[in-house]
């Protein structure tokens, strides 16, 4: 008789990696222990503990956002359906499940095989045809609010309502939008605070996000996502990949504290790899790349070039604009916004 394999061994074996067990559970503990927390501390009085709540609460839904990354690659489990399994349920963490798991993946992915960034939706190209909200846009940018990937969310929400996403998503989209208001709704019954003050970790996990996206390439931004035989130069050159891709570390002295993104900054090792999980990255880019690496760029350098270009990052269409280790070193790198993987268009 053949004991039935204990539930532990089963979840073992269904990793595409065996030894992802303790770091993916401690990751998946993190999210749910400072997603829940930072929403109990945002409801607390004073000040101190919800700023404690908004931190928590953002830095749950980084973790979240940069482990569906994971997910979309197929990193954590052998079959694609626990991936996609697990990528939906963080997306509601991370608010982006108004656009399916399975559309983001694909953008995602299209990224990795295209060496460009593929869109559906030119938010550039709209904001110059809408003048009074390009104002707005760039007095709320000119105040680190990242009103840029608000308007792209927003955009999110209603895309299969205005000819950017599947018309056939509608009633999806419709009840997702339903569900997540009327939680809100009764989370601002219970605390009208914890409610607003969401909102500030919802701006941060933005910030974080495109900041992290900003200069990791000086890629071609193409509005062709829905176009599948659009010409697209680099599509499968892995020599211009790799030369178009930096690694940009919180810190290479303390690479510990690399872990507050989940290791994403470890951006050419990624794409060298990109179904090696995030737990890995650090030791795979000390094997391929050593600790001198020349296209490292330093966290100190890409603060001052994103708050010196931050306005003009809002019609950037290419990645730095310029080779970005020496641009990030002059302060003269431009960010680009608006290509966060959280939508799907």
């Amino acid at each position: 008789m053949i004991e039935p394999m204990p539930m532990i061994e089963k979840v073992r074996a269904s990793l595409r990696h065996p030894d992802g067990l303790a770091p993916n559970a401690a990751a998946l503990a993190y999210i749910l222990v400072t997603y829940v927390g930072g929403w109990l501390l945002m409801a607390r009085p004073g000040w101190l503990l919800p700023a404690l709540g908004v931190l928590a609460c953002a830095h749950g839904m980084v973790v979240a956002a940069y482990l569906i990354h994971d997910c979309a690659h197929n990193a954590l489990f052998k079959n694609t359906a626990y991936n996609t399994r697990l990528g939906k349920a963080l997306n509601w963490v991370a608010g982006g499940c108004y656009g399916t798991y399975e559309d983001l993946r694909y953008k995602h992915l299209r990224h990795h095989v295209d060496n460009a960034d593929t869109i559906a939706f030119d938010y550039r190209a709209w904001l110059k045809a809408h003048p009074r909200t390009e104002k707005l846009v760039f007095a709320l940018e000119w105040a680190y609010v990242p009103a840029v990937d608000y308007l792209m969310h927003a955009v999110l929400m209603v895309a299969p309502f205005i000819g950017y996403g599947d018309p056939a998503q509608r009633k999806r989209t419709a009840a997702v939008l339903l569900v997540r208001l009327t939680l809100l709704a009764a989370l601002a019954v219970w605390s009208l605070k914890a409610v607003l003050l969401y909102f500030v970790a919802y701006a941060l996990l933005l910030t974080v996000l495109r900041f992290f996206d900003a200069f990791q390439h000086n890629y071609d931004i193409i509005a062709t996502l829905n176009d599948k035989e659009a010409p697209l130069p680099h599509k499968g050159d892995r020599e211009y990949e790799e030369s178009n891709t930096y690694t940009n570390p919180i810190s290479r002295r303390w690479p510990v504290l690399n872990l507050l993104v989940l290791n994403f900054c470890y951006h050419n090792a990624h794409h060298t790899k990109p179904t090696l999980p995030w737990y890995k990255l650090p030791a795979a880019h000390r094997e391929l790349y050593g600790d001198d690496f020349a296209q490292t760029l330093p966290f100190k350098d890409q603060l001052r070039s994103y708050h010196r270009h931050r306005l003009d990052g809002i019609h950037a269409e290419t990645y730095g604009q310029v080779e970005a280790t020496r641009a990030i070193r002059e302060g003269s790198a431009v960010p680009v916004y608006g290509l966060s993987f959280l939508t799907a268009f």
